[in-house]
């Protein structure tokens, strides 16, 4: 069980902001028509969606794909000295879809739970994302996607869980399937607005391949992966490191929670997955981190 009753602050800080996403989410209904605001909104949507592959996201790789979901993350991270940190939603929240091949991030800041004695638990920077997608070809056309992300953070944290300056951060992202295997793999690097000197720039790597069991029946529903996650540091306190994470995992979805009059499967879903980060190289912050997700896609 996750040690929420530790942090009563998180409780009350956290339910709000999920109250208030869920506030702005457009809510599938059985007699929802394409005349309505909301219909030609999800119509939309759905037909950009139609134009690029259908894989599940990942745990940890930012996925190429367009996706409008409601989104939160728990991730146990594990020290050196052995000491547990709780990061409660890990920077997740609201994805929309507004425009053709646009997506917007709106994630509400983690908050970190120490249980190392001497720390100070509290919440951690707000980040931001933004992608264009630039190419994609869904299972018919060529099974294929490539998306531009610029995301960034602003220095909110606070005990010392964020970061001191404003950090940018381009990225590139692709992916190409075969039948039931797809492969995505993203790169990007921190461009820090202020004292670059101090806090050094990091080049990020992603790579995910994905199995799905199945086609049709209940086996379609399982996403087995494996994920190579590094960091490669340049200047700052940990200039010339790499560290390197082999993250195995699950994703389960979408599970349908909705349908139309005529029975077929609604917009409205539920995905969840877990996964483990293990280090592979010598400097690791942390090890045999817990990676859970879960997901409600509209």
């Amino acid at each position: 069980m996750l040690p929420l009753i530790r942090s009563p602050r998180f409780a009350l800080s956290f339910c709000p902001a999920l109250i208030a996403c869920l506030l702005l989410v457009p809510v599938p209904v059985r007699a929802q028509t394409v005349s309505s605001w909301d219909g030609r909104y999800q119509a939309r949507v759905a037909a950009t969606q139609s134009e690029q592959p259908h894989w599940i996201t990942p745990l940890v790789t930012v996925t190429p794909r367009l996706e409008q979901e409601l989104r939160t993350d728990f991730v146990r991270n594990v020290s050196n000295a052995g000491y547990d940190t709780w990061v409660y939603d890990n920077g997740k929240g609201l994805e929309l879809i507004p425009f053709r091949r646009i997506e917007l991030l709106f994630n509400t800041p983690p908050f970190f739970n120490h249980l190392a004695p001497n720390t100070n638990d509290g919440f951690g920077d707000v980040t931001f994302l933004g992608k264009l997608r630039l190419f994609a070809r869904n299972e018919e056309s060529g099974n294929a996607i490539v998306t531009a992300f610029l995301g960034g953070s602003v220095p909110t944290g606070k005990n010392g869980n964020g970061s001191c300056c404003a950090v940018v951060t381009p990225t590139l992202a692709v992916g190409k399937g075969w039948g039931l295997f797809d492969l995505t793999s993203t790169a990007g690097g921190t461009l820090p607005v202020t004292d670059s000197q101090g806090l050094g720039h990091s080049i990020l790597s992603n790579s995910v391949v994905q199995y799905r069991l199945a086609r049709t029946g209940v086996a379609r529903l399982f996403w087995p992966e494996a994920e190579i996650n590094s960091t490669f540091f340049y200047g700052g306190s940990n200039d010339g490191k790499a560290v390197t994470y082999a993250t195995p995992g699950m994703v389960i979805g979408r599970i349908p929670l909705s349908h139309g009059p005529d029975g077929e499967r609604g917009r409205l879903g539920l995905t969840f997955g877990a996964g483990e980060q293990i280090a592979v190289t010598h400097f690791h912050p942390s090890n045999h981190n817990l990676v859970l997700t879960m997901r409600l896609p509209f």
